[in-house]
């Protein structure tokens, strides 16, 4: 969240960034409402101090033996004033953090304004393949080749859920061990394997909530969540802790499965893998200095950018626009994949740099070796990447005519040294 003494101070940017964003919300409001609960602090803590004060005078006259009475008669009057001043400021202060928990990041000064239309192509990288025949889309090739049962996943749970086997399902878990690897290996993240649901605390913590609790999964007899993104359970590790300043950065990364009910989404892309209510994903989280969060964006793409130059799919880096960014970032890159089945490009990465406003919101803190003054860092996050569109990319760029799909290379120690998924 926001340091309500910058939006104190700087309420213009913070209306710029309202207006840039496309969002509703009412900061003069807001700012009345943080007049008002400060003037009941000022007031009642004034009444503590009379308060004290008065239970002195009257410890005073019982040692002099003279009449407390009136004074006690004062004291009764304070205190129910009190009382009454309190019930009403925590009613204010419970709408006051309410109303700041809405309030959305800082978009930098870097990125577009306006629509996604006005979104941004930084770089591409490789050419779209072109094919001697028409080529099928995912859907079409998952089926023939019997790798992904679509019905069967319905079934069992419902629309947009997915069953892969066999070769489908060795495909899936050799990209997530094949990008755990490279994170680990030469990018230099730390693995870490968090729970798949995390309580309410957590999910606001990282922005989640209260915005989008309505495309979250959640439990009915638990306030638990089904986690969108390991970014939630990761980001959370040092929810609460002071970190120094030596440790940093902190880099991790995750596989998890991910879960997204995606509410407003009813009725688009509903078939195949393009939009799906469970998703596996590997995700990259940075804890840094605030000073050199942008370096470590920048880092942070190039290390979800291997990921498919590896996989020799061709893609393009996006920065989005205002009103294209998510509520907690300050700045976001998206990878777009290339499908040619679908002839679309399909995001299978966002990485942005939130800066301190979900440190902020987490209280997570560093210790500053020069001051000894604990401050709050810059938390960073990307998908490195996400399936299950990087399989519907895989299916349809390395297919052939025969309608067998060639595996990329630097799969294939991790797929029993296949090198092609065919009929079985």
């Amino acid at each position: 969240m926001l340091d309500i003494k910058f939006i104190r101070e700087n309420p213009q940017i913070v209306r710029q960034a309202l207006e840039d964003r496309g969002l509703d919300f009412d900061l003069d409001g807001f700012l009345k409402l943080d007049e008002k609960r400060r003037s009941f602090i000022k007031e009642i803590d004034s009444l503590r101090t009379e308060l004290n004060k008065i239970n002195d005078e009257i410890s005073s006259l019982l040692r002099e033996k003279k009449d407390p009475k009136p004074k006690i008669e004062q004291t009764r009057e304070i205190s129910k004033k009190l009382g009454g001043l309190e019930e009403e400021f925590k009613k204010v202060k419970e709408q006051f953090a309410q109303q700041l928990l809405n309030i959305p990041n800082i978009p930098h000064p870097s990125i577009p304004k306006g629509s996604p239309a006005n979104n941004r192509v930084i770089r591409t990288w490789g050419e779209p393949k072109a094919f001697s025949f028409k080529p099928l889309t995912h859907i079409e090739l998952a089926e023939n080749l019997d790798i992904i049962d679509f019905k069967r996943a319905s079934k069992i749970t419902g629309s947009n859920f997915i069953l892969f086997k066999g070769q489908g399902a060795l495909l899936e878990r050799a990209l997530f061990n094949f990008m755990l690897d490279l994170h680990t290996q030469k990018h230099g993240y730390k693995e870490v394997f968090p729970p798949f649901l995390v309580n309410r605390v957590s999910m606001t913590g990282t922005g989640q909530l209260p915005k989008l609790e309505e495309d979250m999964y959640k439990l009915k007899d638990d306030d638990l969540f089904l986690i969108p993104t390991a970014e939630v359970p990761v980001t959370n590790i040092f929810r609460d802790e002071v970190l120094e300043e030596d440790e940093l950065p902190v880099c991790y990364t995750a596989y998890t499965a991910c879960f997204r009910r995606e509410a407003g989404s009813y009725g688009r892309e509903t078939k195949g893998l393009v939009r799906v209510h469970q998703f596996d994903k590997v995700e990259l989280v940075k804890f840094v200095k605030p000073g050199n969060s942008y370096e470590e964006l920048e880092k942070l793409v190039r290390d979800a950018e291997e990921v498919l130059q590896l996989l020799k799919l061709p893609y393009r880096v996006v920065m989005l626009a205002t009103q294209d960014l998510s509520f907690s970032a300050s700045k976001c890159y998206d990878l777009e994949v290339y499908s040619p089945g679908i002839d679309k490009w399909l995001e299978v990465s966002s990485c942005s740099n939130f800066e301190d406003f979900q440190a902020r919101r987490a209280n997570v803190r560093y210790k500053d070796k020069a001051t000894g003054k604990r401050l709050f860092l810059h938390t960073l996050n990307g998908s490195g990447i996400a399936l299950a569109r990087t399989v519907v990319a895989i299916l349809e760029n390395y297919q052939r005519k025969d309608g067998c799909v060639v595996i990329p290379e630097v799969l294939r120690k991790y797929m029993h040294a296949r090198e092609i998924i065919q009929p079985e």
